[in-house]
């Protein structure tokens, strides 16, 4: 939802950073699973109750993501590129939810509905990407410049990460802010299913 919006303030200083790291030859895949590597540094600070290194990980991992695109777009993007991509990404919101289940035997329930319900939103954001492709849809470019068809949705990648730093802020409300959280990501899920089949029957499939 804040994607469209955002993305305009911080694309040019990212493209800027992205242009230099791809002149020292920086390699967009590399910056990619770097950036895994530094967000999954996340699931042990929060195993140990260390919020505040939790999120030093998680805002580090989205600086690097963010100028793995510029990178590859500065030097040889390639389609598996925007692929390794995504799949860090979602590699990296599953595993802090793992990271508050580990911190309290509380958090347990509330982090597995969470992540049911991130599965949602990643499987209709996947497939409504793959229905686009079939029957010739093109992206907008509200959310900057993407490798493939970026649906939209009520939960992106910046209400996704203002909800993680919620919960590093105040870890004691895991609990209240996961379950509302997962509700929005299941209306997400729910409302890009609608959208897919609009979609598809308006252009007569």
């Amino acid at each position: 939802m804040f994607d469209p919006v955002l993305r305009r303030l911080i694309d040019p200083p990212l493209n800027r950073a992205g242009a230099w790291l791809a002149g020292q030859g920086v390699p967009a895949n590399g910056a990619s699973l770097v950036g895994l590597a530094v967000g999954l540094l996340a699931v042990p600070a929060l195993a140990y109750c260390r919020y505040d290194l939790a999120l030093l990980a998680i805002l580090l991992n989205r600086l690097i993501d963010g100028v793995d695109g510029p990178i590859a777009r500065h030097s040889q993007p390639t389609p598996f590129g925007g692929y390794l991509d995504i799949m860090c990404d979602m590699a990296f919101y599953a595993a802090v939810p793992v990271g508050f289940a580990f911190a309290s035997q509380a958090n347990a329930v509330w982090a597995a509905i969470l992540l049911a319900s991130f599965v949602c939103t990643g499987g209709s954001f996947l497939g409504r990407a793959i229905l686009a492709v079939e029957h010739g849809e093109t992206y907008d470019g509200k959310r900057g410049r993407k490798s493939f068809f970026h649906a939209a949705g009520l939960i992106e990648g910046s209400e996704t990460i203002m909800a993680f730093v919620l919960f590093c802020l105040f870890p004691a409300a895991f609990p209240w802010l996961a379950g509302v959280f997962a509700i929005l990501c299941f209306w997400t899920a729910a409302a890009r299913i609608v959208e897919a089949y609009r979609s598809t029957t308006e252009s007569g499939s």
